[in-house]
């Protein structure tokens, strides 16, 4: 059976590289002073195409070094959790299995001196050292034991991470958490929804945290089928569905059902019709109890552009799917997602939906300056289906209501782009724009740096191999930016 996840560019590369002489074309910007990196799936051992699922691959961070318009290197590493270490060292890896041995696979960022390899759903994060090498496991200086996110906020007023975690044993809960500058929790707050989601993200504005409670769920049925004997899958399956989504699931089921999910193997949650979609709005500083709940229509949305109060109505820019692993289970390939706008009246107690872009996007980014405040531009990925990257990136003016559009030609296939300011009191727009392009005549990837306002090439950095389609990536500048 084939697995549209395992080929072409999603198929895993072999090799760490650490390469400190590159081709570059054009001339890199040298106010460019750090390292962008990039996080995605690379299973590191044979995979079961009929089982694989692309979320659950071994992490592998991708990074090039940049400084006074030269890029000094490049390296990609795989995340070293213990299964990764074992089969690196020769080990039989397939001792470990449950939540230690899931890969910190799907972001990558810096904060308070560290870099960080995050996933979700009650995995370990991982710290990295400057060169990609694994540190060890993060837990924020014990103050957040229990797993994190994919999809931090950074307050761009503070320096603060803002976070909502979820994993399947929490129950009907969720938690939000703020992380200070100095890398330690200050806040937590357990938020209840409707059963056991899949929370990918959030959104965050000045005033309000948003939590997206949407008909992705934890499946009994999914984990059953891979950690319980066939005779016994009725009865456990039963006595799951009777727990997720009602109270916090006891210790010794959590241990039997994470016991099985290990890397490299399916998702236990997919597309449930039964599930009520809808959106809370809490008041940053509130608690489970101060949050509003509004009903939406039914859809899934990995990834919010931005959000930002407007009068009494909360404005949030999302990338909406109409639905998510309903039929198809490797990986979200369930139709063109769409760039919507909900606007929740808070006054009125009600959300508009609008339509802003009908062509098939993912990936959406805004300058991290503006995380929570109004913004005027918008960066996304064209994708085709959900998953499979198209050829272009848009670039949205939410002022005019036009997109750009930049093509990057012959079978070439961008992945995220992220924008980095020429200054700390650049404008919005002034800055450039970063990411990896995948040519298949090569079977090479370029870090590609274009000019934010005309999306023109400024600078091609050419890699020895391919950078496998991934996940989320930052620009980590040597010194930190300022805030506004």
């Amino acid at each position: 059976m084939g697995n549209k996840f395992l080929e072409g560019n999603f198929a895993p590369v072999s090799r760490e590289h650490t390469i400190t002489e590159l081709a570059v074309t054009g001339r890199i910007p040298e106010f460019l002073d750090g390292r962008y990196l990039r996080n995605g799936p690379n299973p590191l051992s044979e995979v079961d195409p009929a089982a694989y699922h692309w979320f659950m691959g071994d992490g592998m961070v991708h990074g090039v070094r940049l400084r006074d318009g030269q890029a000094e290197w490049y390296r990609n590493r795989w995340v070293r959790n213990p299964a990764v270490a074992a089969a690196l060292n020769g080990e039989d890896a397939s001792r470990f299995c449950g939540l230690d041995a899931l890969g910190a696979n799907t972001n990558v960022i810096g904060h308070a001196g560290k870099t960080l390899a995050l996933v979700e759903a009650g995995a370990p994060i991982y710290e990295l050292t400057d060169e990609l090498d694994t540190v060890g496991r993060c837990d924020f200086d014990g103050t957040l034991p229990g797993g994190y996110t994919a999809h931090p906020k950074r307050d761009p007023r503070t320096g603060e991470l803002h976070a909502v975690s979820y994993f399947f044993g929490m129950g009907n809960k969720v938690q939000y958490s703020v992380i200070d500058v100095h890398g330690r929790a200050r806040r937590t707050v357990d938020v209840e929804v409707t059963g056991s989601p899949m929370m990918h993200d959030f959104s965050l504005t000045e005033n309000h945290v948003v939590f997206y409670d949407l008909p992705v769920t934890f499946s009994a049925e999914m984990a059953v089928a891979a950690s319980v004997p066939a005779a016994l899958r009725t009865p456990a399956k039963l006595v799951v569905s009777a727990m997720v989504g009602k109270v916090r699931v006891p210790d010794p089921v959590t241990a039997m059902m994470a016991g099985k999910i290990g890397a490299n193997g399916g998702l236990p949650y997919r597309w449930n019709p039964k599930y009520p979609a809808r959106i809370g709005v809490m008041p940053r500083e509130g608690g489970n109890s101060d949050v509003r709940w509004f009903d939406v229509e039914p859809c899934y949305v990995f990834h919010p552009l931005n959000a930002y109060d407007d009068g009494d109505s909360v404005v949030l820019d999302v990338v909406r799917h109409a639905r998510m692993f309903d039929r198809e289970l490797h990986g979200p390939d369930e139709g063109g997602p769409t760039l919507d706008r909900w606007t929740v009246d808070l006054a009125a107690g009600k959300v508009l939906e609008e339509r802003l872009d009908d062509r098939g996007q993912e990936f959406p980014r805004v300058d991290e300056r503006l995380v929570g405040h109004r913004h005027r531009y918008g960066y996304a990925m064209s994708a085709e289906g959900g998953a499979a990257p198209g050829g272009s990136l848009f670039k949205h003016d939410f002022h005019t209501g036009s997109r750009a559009e930049r093509a990057f030609g012959a079978g070439r296939q961008p992945g995220e782009f992220v924008f980095v300011p020429r200054h700390d009191e650049a404008a919005e727009d002034a800055g450039v724009l970063l990411g990896f392009v995948f040519d298949p005549a090569t079977q090479r990837s370029d870090l590609t740096i274009l000019d934010a306002e005309t999306l023109e090439t400024v600078a091609a950095i050419h890699l020895p191999d391919r950078v496998p389609h991934g996940f989320h990536g930052n620009w980590v500048p040597t010194a930190p930016v300022s805030t506004l």
